[in-house]
């Protein structure tokens, strides 16, 4: 079982030939960005993203759950290993993904 940081460089590198692929730590896991929109996550559950009709048509078998008490329900990532699937999943999902919403200055 690879660790966060760990499994954090394995989606980057799947995920690289997309482009504008961010990753960022956050409270022991990772949050990852497409184009600056949220897509998913690493949790203590794994890597999970966001529930859209993409990810829901790419992943069929994946079954919502939260990632941690009182969030939102994510798909767990059930493609992790197929490269091209995977990619094609985020880049249709982009569409589907709020915009990132603007800090107002202090």
């Amino acid at each position: 079982m690879l660790n966060s940081k760990e499994l954090s460089e394995y989606i980057m590198d799947q995920l690289s030939d997309l482009g504008s692929i961010r990753s960022i730590p956050m409270m022991g896991g990772y949050i990852f960005y497409y184009k600056e929109r949220i897509f998913g996550g690493i949790y203590s559950k794994g890597f999970m993203v966001k529930i859209t009709e993409a990810s829901k048509k790419y992943m069929p078998d994946s079954e919502p759950e939260p990632p941690y008490t009182g969030a939102k329900p994510m798909l767990p990532v059930t493609i992790l290993d197929d490269r091209k699937t995977m990619q094609k999943m985020i880049e249709e999902m982009y569409p589907e993904l709020p915009e990132r919403k603007v800090k107002k200055p202090r």
